[in-house]
């Protein structure tokens, strides 16, 4: 619990929450914010770390955790992940979409499967496991929050790499996030998305060291003169899960460092 705000966010405690790609990265980080409030952590991912994964966060948290193999593709998949998480910890009521891929490659050349795998695992993966949580709390009868990662690259074109899959993809996350926001509202299931800018992830790091001119060029064009950190999304994804922004729904958030305000 945080000192000094021990009663901001107490409604999260006891409640059993699904992260998608949460093995690692901006997903993990993600988690553990919530596991810092009581919340029980489901992580689900492709990676087989996933297990340690849950193991680190209830180590370090003092909350339940389990980590889930899961494809988000694959509705089967998602349906058995939710069985297993609601079966160990609870029935969940708040989701992080954050599993995702881009792929860099000029658009002329992009193959039908390459262009299928990145609105297959950001789009449809986002809409499975929105479903999944929905049904979930209809089952139980009670309302949920649902924060779908989308990116800055939903309203702008990033330079200089061409990821026109990536930008269709997080453009149809944000959508989807205000359509499912109007039509669960009446059930009590609050959608709502976060659109970061460039985030020094694990993954992103290791890239930006291997290739320090394009990261010089990207914080370049971040008026905040930095990349982001994986904790400048922590505050919001947890309001964003508490009841306390009980009236913001269908909202995408954007958080850049203000890349997309000039």
């Amino acid at each position: 619990m945080q000192m000094g705000w021990t009663k901001v966010f107490e409604d999260l405690a006891g409640q059993v929450a699904v992260i998608t790609g949460g093995a690692r990265g901006l997903g993990f980080s993600m988690a553990q914010a919530l596991a810092r409030w009581e919340t029980k952590i489901a992580l689900l991912d492709v990676l087989a770390e996933v297990k340690d994964s849950a193991e680190a966060v209830q180590h370090e948290c003092a909350v339940e955790s389990v980590g889930v193999a899961a494809d988000v593709t694959d509705d089967g998949s998602v349906a058995a992940a939710f069985s297993e998480v609601s079966h160990t910890l609870g029935s969940p009521s708040i989701l992080i979409n954050a599993a995702g891929v881009t792929i860099w490659e000029d658009s002329i050349d992009v193959s039908k499967e390459s262009w299928q795998r990145v609105i297959d695992i950001n789009l449809t993966g986002t809409f499975l496991c929105c479903q999944a949580l929905a049904r979930a709390c209809a089952a139980a009868g009670n309302g949920g929050a649902i924060v779908n990662v989308s990116s800055m690259s939903a309203r702008v074109v990033n330079l200089p790499q061409h990821q026109a899959s990536y930008h269709a993809s997080k453009a149809g996350v944000e959508m989807l996030t205000k359509a499912l926001a109007v039509e669960w509202a009446p059930i009590g299931i609050r959608v709502n998305a976060i659109a970061p800018g460039y985030m020094l992830s694990e993954m992103t790091r290791q890239f930006t060291t291997a290739n320090p001119e394009l990261a010089e060029r990207w914080r370049n064009m971040i008026p905040a003169g930095r990349m982001g950190e994986p904790a400048d999304l922590e505050a919001l994804v947890v309001f964003l899960c508490s009841a306390r922004s009980s009236y913001l729904m269908g909202q995408s958030i954007v958080i850049d460092g203000a890349y997309t305000a000039v």
